[in-house]
């Protein structure tokens, strides 16, 4: 259930709710206390769960609410389950298929192929090649992640140090990645990759990276990111559905596009670089042989 003081559609809801007639009422009611049912819902699936209301009705409903379309009120819904949603909310809502071994790696994996064609449907070229454009040009680069968004974080920076130098992997939950921060060069960029359920200290790291006037890149799963707002480009790799221990494949996708774009950019530069990488290797027996 969503409950009151929520933030976003529920608070449309609350403050539309009086002016809404018998329908739109019984509506947002349903919507309120099924959220994890109602956000996989047609408008006629909605309207026939709460009580038989037609779909014209439902789609009335959206508007009074002020969304152009239903797929964006369902956007707004999703968005809101999974900033709010527990951890036990979540395995609910996944109970009806996971604990199924017959169907458990079709519909994961399902899942990541729905997702990956969604971040790239969202792609922006021209955002792409802006940020390339950045992650090129700057002398430092730090990478940062927190929780689930670390291991997104680790694969970037380590993956990017083989195509540039000056590239620090930072965890943003060490408190000591706060001393690295307000010491870093000036020009540095910081790559700042978030997930939700968003946690309060990548975002205290994005205002600091803010005050100190470093390019700001965020990589995340919805433009509802509350980092959005402190970062100079934000890409967006989105969730079909609200994953119950989180999802990062399609985090990683996007990140791999940018590197692979990103190493295209290098040329000779690269191949210089690499070079030098590789005699290091030799000397010190890196790799088994």
């Amino acid at each position: 259930m969503i409950t009151s003081g929520s933030t976003g559609l529920q608070g449309i809801i609350d403050e539309k709710y009086d002016s809404l007639a018998g329908k739109g009422k019984v509506l947002a009611d349903f919507v309120r206390s099924r959220p994890d049912k109602a956000v996989f819902m047609t408008t006629r699936q909605l309207g026939a769960a709460a009580g038989g209301i037609s779909e014209a009705t439902v789609v009335r409903f959206v508007r009074q609410l002020g969304y152009d379309s239903y797929a964006g009120f369902i956007s707004a819904l999703r968005d809101l389950i999974d900033r709010e949603f527990t951890l036990m909310e979540r395995r609910r809502m996944t109970q009806p298929i996971m604990g199924r071994e017959d169907k458990e790696l079709d519909w994961l994996i399902s899942q990541d192929i729905t997702n990956i064609k969604a971040m790239q449907n969202q792609v922006d070229p021209v955002r792409i090649k802006a940020v390339r454009k950045i992650l090129r040009e700057s002398p430092a680069v730090f990478v940062m992640g927190a929780r689930l968004s670390y291991s997104s974080a680790h694969y970037m920076g380590w993956t990017m140090g083989k195509i540039r130098k000056n590239v620090s992997i930072l965890n943003g939950s060490d408190r000591t990645t706060m001393d690295q921060m307000v010491f870093a060069p000036t020009g540095t960029c910081v790559v700042v990759i978030s997930t939700s359920r968003y946690p309060n200290e990548l975002i205290r790291l994005g205002k600091i990276a803010r005050r100190q006037k470093f390019k700001q890149i965020l990589i995340t799963d919805s433009s509802s990111c509350p980092l959005v707002p402190f970062s100079d480009h934000t890409l967006v790799a989105p969730q079909a559905s609200v994953p119950f221990l989180g999802n990062p494949t399609s985090l990683i996708s996007l990140i791999h596009y940018l590197l692979n774009c990103l190493a295209g950019d290098m040329k000779e530069e690269l191949k210089t670089y690499q070079e030098k990488l590789e005699q290091a290797y030799l000397e010190n027996d890196i790799w088994f042989n």
